[in-house]
């Protein structure tokens, strides 16, 4: 098995501090991610289905506060830059190739699948959470919100409980 180089996980952790602090000192706000999956969606529901838009409360709220396109969200154009950053890096580092890494007990069909699921469970909690791991938790934990610090061990918490249970996905 090849060794292969990473970030000094301090280094990282650092830096993320940073640029978060940049964050909230440029904008006044902290990262997110959630918030420009549901500008997207929400601006899209409303475009296939506007008779359903306006009859529904929460997006009656939601538009209040965020109308028109959802280019007008420095959210979307924060996770536009978080992808186009790790497509950069990916290409520096010569990592860049379409794979599935799984376990060699299971078919990349069943880590595509349990990826799928974990991705659309972690996006409803974000939402019933009200905010993702960025931004509940670290925006959160930055500026000492107690939300901010029980999202994180909550995460945290989770994802060590049920790890035991779906590491044949990713171990092998």
């Amino acid at each position: 098995m090849k060794n292969t180089k990473y970030m000094n996980p301090y280094l990282a952790g650092f830096l993320l501090g940073l640029l978060l602090l940049l964050t909230i000192y440029i904008t006044g706000h902290g990262l997110g991610a959630s918030g420009a999956a549901k500008n997207v969606v929400i601006y899209s529901l409303e475009t296939i289905a506007p008779t359903h838009s306006e009859n529904v409360p929460f997006l009656q709220d939601f538009n209040k506060t965020h109308e028109g396109s959802p280019l007008k969200a420095w959210l979307v154009f924060e996770v536009l830059g978080a992808l186009l950053g790790a497509f950069i890096s990916g290409t520096l580092a010569n990592r860049l190739k379409l794979k599935v890494e799984h376990h060699s007990g299971i078919t990349s069909k069943t880590r595509l699948v349990a990826a799928l699921i974990g991705g659309a469970l972690f996006g409803l909690g974000s939402q019933l959470g009200r905010g993702c791991t960025s931004g509940a938790a670290l925006s959160g934990m930055a500026v000492f919100s107690t939300g901010g610090i029980l999202t994180m061990l909550a995460i945290f918490g989770g994802g060590y409980l049920f790890a035991y249970f779906f590491r044949k996905l990713w171990i092998n």
